[in-house]
């Protein structure tokens, strides 16, 4: 009898801690604030300067670490995205060196970009990116809010996330604190400071203000055809509506035919 009562108080503390645990989970569940952006809604377009001014700040900040595999420099110029002329895209890709070959020779060599090449990597591979990044590797940017929860708000949201850590709150060497990451710990440091970059439109580059463009530009590279989508669906929208008014007219004439 006592075997028994032991093993249901066993049993009970069991289920006691499992809710317990549960509630204090939730309750840590880290709230991100939602943004205002102008490519959200039905509706919802992206604005050309700030996708411009984000490949800047990608270009300037980010792009010593982070690549973008899946986009070419002619992405830039083509409608629905940063809209760069022909040849601004030119300009970009001609700023990169491309390796490529074999030549007549069988040897490989470095050219000047194209528009048709994609977005030259920092590290020829994933090994060199994690060894040179502390053993973390930085992931690629092409999908990136695609692949995080909460969208564009949650990579905004880290980016300005960086502050002091409360007493306390124990950070190793190589980690740094944000009060948006899940456990508040993040190997990558502070990548925007006020004035950090030039905006070549004289915006004012604040923390806020680069942090916006930058996640503006990493949603048209992770759903660059979001305009025309958003435009089908509106279209679609409307021949269902008329539709269903041919529909509904022509089933009130029909019953009136019936009746008579």
């Amino acid at each position: 009898m006592i075997e028994k009562m032991f093993k249901i108080l066993i049993f009970l503390k069991i289920i006691l801690i499992f809710f317990v645990s549960t509630g204090f989970s939730s309750s840590k569940e880290i709230e991100i604030p939602k943004q205002e952006w102008t490519f959200k809604g039905i509706t919802g377009k992206f604005d050309r300067s700030s996708l411009q001014r984000g490949y800047q700040v990608y270009t300037e900040v980010c792009a010593s670490c982070h690549s973008m595999e899946l986009l070419s420099y002619r992405n830039l110029g083509e409608k629905g995205g940063p809209e760069f002329s022909l040849e601004q895209v030119k300009a970009i890709a001609a700023n990169f060196e491309v390796n490529d070959g074999p030549n007549s020779d069988g040897e490989m060599f470095t050219r000047p970009g194209r528009p048709s090449d994609k977005f030259v990597s920092p590290y020829p591979n994933i090994q060199a990116a994690t060894a040179a990044n502390g053993g973390a590797y930085p992931p690629d940017m092409s999908v990136l809010v695609k692949a995080r929860k909460g969208g564009a708000d949650y990579i905004y949201a880290v980016l300005m996330g960086y502050t002091d850590p409360p007493p306390g709150f124990k950070i190793e060497e190589g980690v740094y604190y944000n009060k948006y990451m899940d456990g508040n710990k993040i190997k990558m440091s502070k990548p925007l400071a006020d004035d950090l970059v030039s905006y070549s439109d004289g915006t004012k580059a604040s923390e806020a203000q680069m942090a916006k463009d930058v996640t503006t530009f990493l949603t048209w590279a992770a759903e660059p055809h979001l305009e025309t989508r958003h435009k089908t669906g509106l279209r679609v929208m409307m021949y269902l509506i008329i539709l269903t008014i041919l529909v509904y007219f022509s089933m009130r004439r029909l019953w009136a035919n019936l009746k008579d």
